[in-house]
C-alpha cells in the first residue's frame, strides 16, 4: 500500500496546485469583473461552478498518467520512465494552465471572452503576435514570465523528491487500483450522471457571456473550441434543424428578388441584377481597420473623425450599418463576397472556399476588370492571400512592395504609406476598369503609428483613440488627393469598417458594438443619407449597381439604390462568438448553440429588452439565414457558373 501512495503522490501534489491557481485566477477575475457579475447576479454560481469545471480540467489532465500507470510505474524496469513522464509532463501541464490564465485578462480586454478559437487561430502568426505583445502588453508578458517560473519551481522541487522515493508497485497492485484512478478520471471529466456530460452551456444562465465564461477555466475554453472546430462540419453546427426547402425559400424571399430574376439551377440565390448606375466604373474598397460608430463623431462618437465627419457629406452615408461579427476576416467575406456568417470560422479560412467561391474580384475579373487587394502588412496574415488570389483576384500588394516607407509598425506600413502606395497604383495609366480592396492597419493594437501627424487625444501616444484620429488624417490626406485625380469621376468608393475595435458588454449580443461607419462616395454619387438599418452584406450589390455592372450573382444582400429602398426596414445579421442575432425592423433574434432561440426588442436606447410575445416568422427567417450560410458552404452553393466573360454578360443581360 505504501509503495502505491508514494507512486501516486506527484499526481496529489499537481491536483491541489492545479485547484489552487485556476480558483485564485477566478477570484481576481470575478473582482476585476465585479460590476458586471454582480449585476448578474452569479457571483455564487461562478464560484462554485468554476471549482466544477476546475474539476472538468484536473481529470483531462491526470487521464494521461493514470493510463500510463500501470505499465511504468509497476516494473522497476520501467520504473524510472514514470519518474520521467511526472517530472516533464506534470510541470509542463501546470505551466500550460498558468500560461492561459496568465493570457485571460488581455483576451478579455479584446474580446470579451475566455481564450477560444480566436486565441488558437491567433497561435498561427507568432511574428505579429509576439511584436503586438511586446508593444503593447509588455508588462503583462514580464508578469506572465515571472509567474510562470515561480510555478516552475513551486511543481519541480516536491516533485524531484517525491519521485526520488518512488518504489515499483507490482503489477498485481497496480491493475485493481487503476480501474478506481480511471473511473474518478471519468467522473470529473462528465461531471454529472446525466446522458450528456457537462459543457460550456451548462453555465450559460447569465445574459452576459463574459460573466458565463468565469464559471470555466482558460485552458478548458481552448480545448473546447478545439473539440469544436475538430467535430463539426466546416460549415459549423446549426442553432435549430429546419428543412432544406424552407431555408432556402425563406431566404430568397427575404432577398427581395422578382421571381423571374432568379436562374434555375443547381445555386439556389444565383439570380440577375439590373445595374442602376452608368459604368462600368472603377471601384475601390477602403476597409478601416476596428472602425466602432462610438470613435466616429457623425454617428454620436467621440470627436475622433474630422476627415470622416466632412466626407460624409459628399456621398451616401449609412446611419445604421452593421459588421457582421467582430474579425476582420468577418468583415472581409461580408464586404467583398456579400456572405453571411456562420457559426464556424470566417470562409476565408476554410478549407471548400479556397477556390471557386464568390467574391466582387471573381465577378468583376468576368467583366473585364483588373483586381487587386493592397495592404501595409503581411498578406498571408488569416489566410487573406490565398483565399483573395484563389478566387478572383489578379494581384497582391502587401509590406514587401514599399520602398522606404514613413513608418513600419508591428502590423505593417502606416496607412499614409499605404494609401500613397494606393494612389500610385490609381494614377498609372488604365486599359481597363480596376477593382481594388485596400484595407489599413494602423487602427491596430499596439496602435503605433508616426508621430507628428495629428493633435493628440490622450497623452499618451499609442492608445486607441489616437491611432483612430491618425488613421482618419490618412484617410482624409489620401481622399483630399483622389479628389484632385483623373480617376475621380470614373471611380466609386466604398469606406466601410471591417469591425468594432472591441465587441463587449453583457449582452447575449451586444448590438451596439457591432454599429459602424459606411460611406459611398465618388464622381458620380450624389450626397443622401440612407437611415434604415443596413448590413455589410448589402454593400457588394449596392456596389455593383452604382458602378454599372450588371451581372449574376448568388449574394442575397440587398441592393440599396433601388427606389425602395429608404422605406425599406432593412435588416442585420451578427455573429458574435458562438452566437448570432437577426436584427429587422426593431426585433431581435438570438440563436445559441443547445440553448433555446430567443427574441428581444431593440430599443431606443440601444437597449436588449426580451419579448415575451416573440415572433415566429422572424424566429424562422432568422434560423433560415443562419443555416443557409452553413448549408451554402458545405454544398458549394455559393458560387458563380462555369463560364466566360461573353457568357455571363449575356446571361445578364
Amino acid at each position: 500500500m505504501r509503495t502505491l501512495q508514494t507512486a501516486l503522490k506527484p499526481l496529489a501534489v499537481f491536483a491541489w496546485r492545479v485547484l489552487l491557481i485556476l480558483s485564485l485566477s477566478r477570484v481576481l477575475l470575478v473582482t476585476w469583473q465585479w460590476q458586471r457579475v454582480s449585476d448578474a447576479g452569479t457571483v455564487d454560481f461562478v464560484l462554485l461552478q468554476g471549482l466544477r469545471f476546475d474539476l472538468v480540467l484536473l481529470g483531462l489532465a491526470l487521464a494521461v498518467p493514470v493510463i500510463a500507470f500501470p505499465v511504468l510505474a509497476s516494473t522497476r524496469y520501467l520504473l524510472p520512465l514514470w519518474r520521467s513522464l511526472l517530472r516533464y509532463y506534470l510541470p509542463a501541464a501546470l505551466l500550460l494552465i498558468t500560461f492561459l490564465e496568465c493570457s485571460t485578462p488581455s483576451f478579455i480586454a479584446q474580446f470579451d471572452a475566455r481564450p477560444n478559437i480566436f486565441f488558437l487561430e491567433y497561435l498561427n502568426h507568432p511574428v505579429e503576435i509576439i511584436s503586438t505583445l511586446w508593444a503593447a502588453y509588455r508588462l503583462q508578458l514580464l508578469f506572465a514570465a515571472a509567474a510562470l517560473y515561480f510555478v516552475l519551481r513551486w511543481i519541480t522541487r516536491p516533485l524531484k523528491t517525491t519521485t526520488a522515493a518512488m518504489q515499483a508497485t507490482g503489477m498485481l497492485p497496480a491493475l485493481l487500483v487503476t480501474p478506481l484512478l480511471l473511473l474518478v478520471c471519468v467522473g470529473m471529466v462528465r461531471s454529472t450522471t446525466a446522458h450528456r456530460p457537462v459543457n460550456p452551456s451548462t453555465v450559460a444562465v447569465s445574459t452576459d457571456p463574459m460573466v458565463n465564461d468565469l464559471a470555466l477555466s482558460s485552458l478548458y475554453t481552448a480545448l473546447y473550441a478545439l473539440y469544436e472546430t475538430g467535430h463539426e462540419p466546416e460549415g459549423g453546427f446549426r442553432y435549430a434543424e429546419l428543412g432544406e426547402s424552407t431555408v432556402i425559400q425563406e431566404v430568397r424571399n427575404s432577398m427581395d428578388v422578382a421571381a423571374g430574376d432568379f436562374v434555375e439551377g443547381p445555386l439556389p440565390t444565383l439570380h440577375r441584377q439590373t445595374a442602376r448606375g452608368q459604368g462600368p466604373k472603377n471601384l475601390v474598397i477602403i476597409l478601416e481597420e476596428s472602425l466602432g460608430a462610438e470613435f466616429v463623431g457623425k454617428l454620436g462618437g467621440l470627436d475622433l473623425t474630422p476627415n470622416l465627419d466632412a466626407l460624409a457629406d459628399k456621398g451616401i452615408w449609412f446611419e445604421n450599418l452593421y459588421a457582421t461579427g467582430t474579425r476582420s476576416v468577418r468583415g472581409i467575406e461580408a464586404v467583398v463576397s456579400g456572405f453571411t456568417p456562420t457559426p464556424a470560422r470566417s470562409v476565408v479560412k476554410l478549407g471548400k472556399s479556397q477556390r471557386n467561391f464568390f467574391t466582387l474580384a471573381g465577378l468583376l475579373s468576368r467583366h473585364g476588370y483588373d483586381t487587386r487587394f493592397i495592404y501595409g502588412g503581411e498578406a498571408q496574415f488569416d489566410n487573406m492571400r490565398r483565399f483573395f488570389m484563389n478566387n478572383g483576384f489578379d494581384s497582391v500588394v502587401d509590406k514587401i512592395d514599399y520602398e522606404n516607407p514613413v513608418f513600419m509598425g508591428s502590423w505593417g506600413v502606416s496607412d499614409e504609406d499605404l494609401f500613397n502606395k494606393a494612389h500610385e497604383e490609381f494614377s498609372k495609366p488604365q486599359d481597363k476598369p480596376f477593382f481594388s480592396l485596400v484595407f489599413t492597419s494602423s487602427n491596430h493594437s499596439p496602435y503605433q503609428f508616426p508621430e507628428g501627424r495629428i493633435e493628440l487625444y490622450d497623452e499618451q501616444l499609442n492608445t486607441v483613440n489616437n491611432a483612430v484620429k491618425y488613421a482618419d488624417h490618412a484617410l482624409g490626406e489620401f481622399m483630399a488627393k483622389a479628389r484632385q485625380s483623373d480617376y475621380w469621376e470614373d471611380t466609386v468608393f466604398l469606406i466601410v469598417a471591417d469591425h468594432n475595435s472591441r465587441v463587449y458588454g453583457a449582452e447575449l449580443v451586444p448590438v451596439e458594438r457591432f454599429h459602424i461607419p459606411g460611406l459611398i462616395m465618388g464622381g458620380s454619387i450624389p450626397p443622401s443619407v440612407h437611415t434604415p438599418v443596413a448590413s455589410q452584406i448589402d454593400l457588394a450589390p449596392t456596389l455593383l449597381s452604382l458602378i454599372g455592372v450588371s451581372s449574376t450573382h448568388p449574394m442575397i444582400g440587398h441592393d440599396l439604390t433601388r427606389a425602395d429602398a429608404a422605406s425599406y426596414p432593412g435588416r442585420a445579421i451578427m455573429q458574435y462568438n458562438g452566437t448570432q442575432a437577426y436584427m429587422e425592423d426593431g426585433r431581435v433574434v438570438i440563436m445559441r448553440k443547445d440553448l433555446p432561440i430567443t427574441t428581444y426588442l431593440y430599443t431606443d436606447d440601444r437597449q436588449l429588452v426580451e419579448d415575451p410575445a416573440g415572433n415566429m416568422a422572424l424566429v424562422q427567417r432568422a434560423l433560415s439565414h443562419a443555416n443557409w450560410t452553413s448549408l451554402a458552404y458545405e454544398h458549394s452553393l455559393y458560387r458563380l457558373p462555369p463560364g466566360s466573360r461573353a457568357m455571363v454578360a449575356a446571361a445578364s443581360q
